[in-house]
């Protein structure tokens, strides 16, 4: 969690709404709830923000620069196609608190709204899209099969890790997610080589 101490009133205003946007959507991320988890008073919050659906954008936009730049992080490393979706699957996550973005999915404030929808569906896409061209790169490569389309399987994936998120918090257990990782994982993997049959 960020210091009240080393960071600016905005920054405090903001890093509080995503928090609260993560736990409590947007109908119970009030003003009122803001102002006392960043410590500010009420005329600090209107000075930087129009507004509760301005500051929520700005958290939203946040939460969304922040995923993406964990994405890079991991697609753009070293190593084999496969190698770097398997990072992004197996990668630490809170799942018990689900995905911080895929969560603002199923606010209907959030969907109603198409400015605070806008940057949902752009970092949804953008994650589809960072794993579609690594797939890309695999099959090109001969790691996966030239059956595999990469913009299907793109997809295949953040499904499976939103999904993952539900079947976890509804179980109130983090195997779900990674018994959904696995078998991901595991459908990706080439086949083996088939031995030869023996002559006679």
């Amino acid at each position: 969690m960020y210091s009240h101490a080393m960071s600016s009133t905005p920054e405090r205003l903001i890093e509080t709404t995503r928090e609260l946007l993560w736990e409590r959507g947007y109908v119970g991320t009030s003003p009122k709830a803001i102002l006392q988890g960043a410590g500010v008073g009420q005329g600090s919050m209107y000075h930087h923000f129009t507004g509760k659906p301005d500051l929520a954008l700005a958290a939203i936009r946040r939460t969304g620069e922040e995923m993406r730049a964990t994405v890079d992080r991991l697609l753009d490393a070293g190593g084999s196609a496969s190698a770097r979706v398997e990072a992004y699957l197996l990668r630490e996550r809170d799942v018990l608190r689900g995905c911080p973005v895929g969560r603002l999915t199923m606010d209907p404030d959030v969907l109603a709204s198409e400015e605070l929808r806008a940057p949902v569906d752009e970092t949804i896409a953008y994650v589809r899209d960072r794993l579609a061209a690594v797939l890309q790169e695999g099959v090109d490569g001969g790691e996966f099969g030239a059956h595999v389309v990469p913009g299907d399987i793109a997809a295949t994936i953040v499904a499976t890790v939103q999904g993952g998120y539900v079947l976890a918090r509804a179980s109130g257990d983090t195997a779900a997610f990674d018994a959904g990782a696995r078998g991901l994982l595991a459908l990706l993997a080439p086949a083996p080589a088939a031995a030869p049959a023996s002559a006679g």
